[in-house]
């Protein structure tokens, strides 16, 4: 049997990429997972557009691409404007949005988790699980 592809934007803050790519590491370190990356990375041209309307257009059409928004619910996507906009893109959409909390973080973002329709803690079974619901 073929496992199904999911399709996922990852949302994240280019200032904390760290976490970003761990959660990278952590989707590909599972043999038995595949799924398709539509996130927008620090490198990508999307950055290159004209102005802010234009990027949320650009980042809108990512999504719409994917079967679920993930964020990563660190404190710092509270104040992140482009999060927001994702979330808010998201909802429209109505796109399933996975919350992560980081692990050993003791705060997280309420705005992200009330927002979320699944909130995980940094585990990958836990991770995978809720993509797998949320398709």
């Amino acid at each position: 049997m073929q496992n199904k592809i999911h399709n996922l934007f990852i949302s994240h803050s280019w200032s904390y990429s760290d976490a970003y790519d761990r959660l990278i590491e952590l989707l590909d370190s599972d043999r038995d997972f595949e799924y398709k990356n539509y996130s927008v990375p620090k490198d990508d041209p999307i950055h290159n557009a004209p102005n802010a309307e234009k990027l949320a257009e650009a980042i809108e059409n990512q999504i719409v691409m994917a079967s679920a928004v993930i964020i990563l619910a660190g404190v710092y996507a509270t104040y992140s404007k482009w999060i927001n906009k994702e979330i808010a893109i998201a909802k429209r959409l109505q796109k399933k949005i996975i919350a992560i909390e980081p692990w050993g973080s003791e705060r997280t973002s309420a705005y992200v988790k009330d927002n979320a329709d699944i909130i995980v803690g940094w585990n990958t079974a836990s991770i995978i699980d809720a993509i797998k619901e949320a398709a």
